[in-house]
Parts: structure tokens; sequence; C-alpha cells
């Protein structure tokens, strides 16, 4: 698709984003603008609660949206999984669930579901393939997640049999990039460690003590990579198959600490603590899928996306009184 067709595709389109005031969805609404959009519907949390039918059904008569792209979630990392799972389910089961079904009810042309990496059986083989999707059990502490996430796939593949309905599903990775959550109680690992080292670096502490034994693997995406993904699937993309988003490489945790801790000059010594949790042993994507189906690669090198997001954190912090983020 060339980029008249491109702009051609946004023009007469009204989009809804939801979880447009988060890490992602900023990034999203900012790229989304420079598609050139007919309208652009952000709903705010506080005005209007995804879990209750009769406040998404009004959103959607209010706005009558064409296009909605499914950003919102209840995320976190390992920790407050495992705190709250039952919230992580219930809260993102329900909010896909009430939003596509008043979706099509209401006549919505195209609906962009976001899942999670967390779906996948907890020994997919490497690198995870679509297809492998449902052949295993999660990983136990993302599972709850994971789980209500990977019903948004289930529910599109249905409207689409019964009431063809337009759903996509998209795959991404784990995310980072400046504007990331870096609260210390729900942050994921990338700004949880840069957040760890940049303040054990300006304390002068010998040693910082991560979770887990620094073993397993991951793979990481750039989010203005993510975004451009998923602009280029709402565009291109209109089958029920799901698809990969990443980068396709893979990093061991212990590696990531290694090159973050020297991102930030920090020089003091990493320890492991192996009482806490790994998570999945390994998650790397095959994204050949994304590549053959609308032109997606990543293009941002993961040293610099590291730099831009850790200069975002140490401007964050600088701005703050005291360093109070």
């Amino acid at each position: 698709m060339s980029e008249s067709s491109m702009s051609q595709f946004w023009s007469g389109e009204r989009v809804l984003v939801t979880g447009g005031s988060g890490f992602v969805g900023r990034h999203l609404v900012r790229a989304l603008r420079g598609r050139g959009p007919k309208q652009i519907v952000v709903p705010r949390r506080s005005e209007c609660d995804l879990r209750r039918r009769e406040q998404v059904m009004s959103l959607l008569e209010a706005t009558r949206p064409t296009l909605i792209i499914h950003l919102a979630a209840r995320v976190g990392g390992i920790g407050a999984n495992r705190q709250s799972p039952g919230e992580f389910f219930y809260d993102n089961l329900v909010m896909g669930a009430e939003l596509m079904e008043a979706a099509r009810v209401v006549g919505v042309r195209k609906f962009v579901a976001i899942g999670t990496i967390c779906a996948y059986p907890k020994f997919a083989p490497v690198p995870f393939r679509e297809s492998d999707l449902w052949d295993g059990y999660p990983e136990e502490t993302n599972a709850p997640y994971g789980l209500a996430k990977k019903m948004l796939l289930v529910q599109g593949t249905a409207y689409r049999s019964q009431y063809g309905f337009n759903s996509i599903y998209l795959l991404p990775v784990n995310l980072y990039g400046p504007g990331d959550n870096f609260d210390p109680q729900t942050s994921h690992v990338i700004p949880a460690m840069i957040r760890r080292f940049v303040e054990a670096r300006v304390r002068g502490d010998d040693t910082v003590v991560l979770w887990g034994t620094g073993r397993p693997t991951r793979e990481f995406l750039y989010v203005d990579d993510a975004v451009e993904a998923i602009l280029l699937a709402s565009e291109r993309y209109n089958e029920p198959d799901p698809v990969n988003i990443g980068a396709g490489f893979e990093i061991s945790i212990a590696e990531l600490a290694t090159k973050i801790a020297s991102a930030t000059g920090y020089a003091g010594r990493i320890e492991w603590d192996p009482s806490k949790p790994d998570g999945q042993p390994r998650r790397m994507l095959d994204t050949s899928r994304a590549t053959d189906k609308f032109g997606f690669r990543a293009n941002t090198s993961f040293e610099h996306g590291l730099r831009e997001t850790i200069r975002f954190f140490e401007e964050l912090r600088a701005s703050s009184p005291a360093g109070d983020i």
C-alpha cells in the first residue's frame, strides 16, 4: 500500500483508541494524528468504565467509531500478577468482551485487538509461532492475564464466523520506551531495572539484587515500532489468524541487567535472588507473518531504544521534586 493509499484509508475513519492515555496509547495517538483520520476518540477511564456494558454502549453510540484499537488493559510485572490474579483476569476479560460486543452491535467496521505474549504456552518452542498458541498452558504467574487477553482472539473468531465482524488479533512482545511505567510495584522488567540501577548509582550502592536467576530470555520491542505495526495492521490486515509483533531477537535477563547497568552508569555488583520467580523460561517470536501480511519489520536497535528510555527516566527524575516519581 502506497503512502497515498494509506492516507486515503485513514481519511474517513473515526478511530476510537482505548488506553489512549497510557504508555503505548500516547505514542499511538501521536502517530495516528500523522495518518490524518477524520476523528480520534480517546475515552478516559473516569468517563467510561469498559467493564460496564451500559457505559460502553453509551460511548460507542455517542462517538460512532468506524475502527477501534483496543489497547486498554490491566497490566503489570510478575509481582503485580501474583498479587492480583483475579483482578488481572476479570478486568481484562470483561473489558474485551463488552467492548467487542458493543462494537458489533453499533456496526464498527474493524476491531484491532491487542493481545499479549503471555498467552503463549509456558514451554512453547522458540521462536514462538502463531500455530503454537493453543499447545499448552501459559506460565503460571501470568496465566490469568494471558488467558483473559487470549479470549479476544476466541471472541473475534466467533464473531467473524457468525456475524462477519472484522476483528484482528495482534500479539506483541514485551514493549519498552519513553513514557513507560516506572512504578516499582507494577513496572515491567526494563523500566524496573532502569529505576533500580539509576537510584543505586545516585545512592552509591555497592550491590543491586534482582529477582530470579537471570537465566530466562526475553524479546523486547521499542514502542514506536510497536505503534507502526499496529497502524500497518489496521490498514492492511483483515484476516482471523493471530499475528506476532516483535523485534526478532532474544536476550537473557542477566545480559539485559548488565546492559542497563552499564548504560545507566551503575558500577556496582549485580546479585540474583533465586527464591523469586523467573517467569517463562524463554520468549522470542517468529515475526514472519507480520512481514508477509502487512510489511512490518522493527527498525529501532535495542541499544538506541535503551538509551532513549534511560534518557526519559533521567529527565523525569530530574524534573520531579527530590527525585520522587
